[in-house]
């Protein structure tokens, strides 16, 4: 991926004379064309979709921008001398590669925003984690009384915040948008984790841990993870911040068990007890140990944000209690798109359970070329039965017996929640966390945890029913 060389050359300024082609006309391509047309410059558009937008509302909106779809327009791509990517387009494939020219500046709508605003920046990357953070982040920034806003990866697109004037931007960065970011800097930036996750795009691990690792050349404060050491800072001179699961030096955050509670620590200074914190699991204690870093890089003091962390209430599809049915708990992490996810989640769960209660598993998928052996042990240690579907359950159910665990192929999560009804006691888990993309079953992973609180608010609803019948 070509990068930036020259100072701000996305500078408004610096780009009448340009012609500027957005490739992508999915909603981040759509602002960008907004941001282009309200600062009186000139752009075509060109998506390989023939159905990426209504061209007649299109052209209603940008009666004086040229539109490209079905394919993609190589003499376009080669006559520009801006590219704006869309984090879904791919520009390695060679239709769009063969054609950019040398000259040319490819870059995304983060990097025309970060050129443009001088607008203080959170910035929150890595494989799992990262809405759940951002989220917190803006919350507790706007319980703070601060103007905070959240974009990138999540909610609207970045560009469509530029007009405001904030305290803080809340940026969620996904691999794909870190690949055409060059120029922002950031107060605090974090890699949260990293797992396998998009090789097929990224092709090596290396490759993709090289890209998460470009934020921190981006930021004034690195916040690390210390259990994971590919989201170490390799830079000697750069501010860190650390957080993780054991003890904390003074000026960095961690766990520790005090009077037989684990304990949010600052240093030495005790925070919070794990169980006041209003989403469940210790991957998520991690989650909150890195919103406490990120805010106090930015100055929030510690106690208030404390008095506010207790008030979120988490987010759908990412380990979310849906159901307490048979006085179990039914999670919906449906967000678990890859194998680093559901390992969090498990993990996460069994270090709060107790080893008389069973943890139940849905998972399968589009695996995306991922490599699960990672579950192996995890599912072998925690796990009482795995219920496997779509294109790559069986990898996963091959899996499970190699950890000598049970397994069920099931065709549908309807198939897999009923037959959990029947054998669920108190205590238990049941878990959606799929370790896979939702493509080959759903339209995406919110469908597809929909379907699963559905099921389960019917098992539900009618053992009520059954219940009522029998009493009458």
């Amino acid at each position: 991926m070509k990068q930036q060389t020259s100072q701000a050359p996305l500078a408004i300024a610096q780009l009448t004379a340009k012609n500027i082609v957005v490739l992508g006309a999915g909603l981040t391509g759509l602002s960008c064309v907004r941001y282009l047309t309200e600062n009186d410059l000139t752009c075509s558009v060109n998506d390989s979709r023939n159905n990426a937008v209504n061209v007649k509302d299109f052209q209603q909106e940008f009666p004086n921008v040229n539109i490209t779809l079905g394919g993609w327009d190589k003499a376009l791509i080669a006559s520009a001398d801006v590219l704006l990517v869309s984090p879904g387009v791919n520009t390695s494939i060679a239709d769009i590669a063969d054609e950019i020219s040398e000259s040319c500046i490819v870059a995304g709508d983060i990097e025309l925003y970060c050129q443009n605003t001088t607008t203080p920046i959170l910035a929150v990357t890595g494989s799992n984690g990262k809405s759940t953070v951002v989220s917190l982040l803006t919350f507790i920034g706007q319980k703070l009384g601060k103007k905070v806003e959240i974009g990138g990866n999540i909610g609207v697109p970045v560009l469509e915040q530029s007009q405001k004037l904030l305290d803080c931007l809340i940026l969620e960065l996904s691999s794909f948008q870190l690949e055409t970011l060059s120029s922002m800097n950031a107060i605090a930036a974090t890699v949260l984790n990293i797992s396998d996750d998009h090789l097929d795009r990224h092709k090596t691990i290396e490759n993709y841990i090289a890209i998460k690792q470009g934020i921190y050349k981006q930021c004034q404060t690195a916040v690390i993870n210390r259990d994971d050491v590919n989201t170490h800072v390799k830079e000697t001179n750069k501010n860190i911040i650390s957080f993780g699961v054991g003890l904390a030096s003074e000026g960095h955050f961690g766990l520790e068990v005090i009077a037989g509670k684990t304990q949010l620590m600052f240093g030495s200074t005790s925070l919070i007890a794990v169980d006041e914190l209003p989403i469940a699991g210790l991957h998520n204690a991690l989650n909150c140990l890195a919103v406490l870093a990120l805010g106090y890089s930015a100055g929030w003091p510690i106690k208030e944000m404390l008095a506010h962390i207790v008030k979120f209430e988490g987010l759908a599809h990412r380990c979310q209690l849906v159901s307490k049915y048979k006085n179990a708990q039914w999670i919906n992490d449906s967000k678990a798109t890859n194998v680093g996810a559901t390992l969090a989640a498990i993990e996460g769960l069994a270090a709060i359970m107790s080893a008389d209660n069973n943890l139940y598993v849905i998972a399968g998928g589009e695996g995306k070329g991922a490599d699960f052996s990672p579950l192996k042990s995890v599912i072998s240690k925690n796990v009482t039965e795995v219920y496997t579907l779509g294109k790559d359950g069986d990898e996963i159910a091959l899996l499970a017996k190699k950890a000598q665990t049970a397994s069920r192929k099931v065709s549908t999560i309807d198939e897999a929640v009923n037959a959990l009804g029947h054998i669920v006691k108190s205590g238990d888990i049941v878990l959606l966390s799929p370790a896979c993309a939702s493509f080959d079953m759903f339209k995406n992973f919110a469908e597809r945890g929909n379907v699963f609180v559905s099921a389960v608010n019917k098992l539900s609803l009618d053992n009520e029913t059954q219940s009522s019948r029998e009493v009458n």
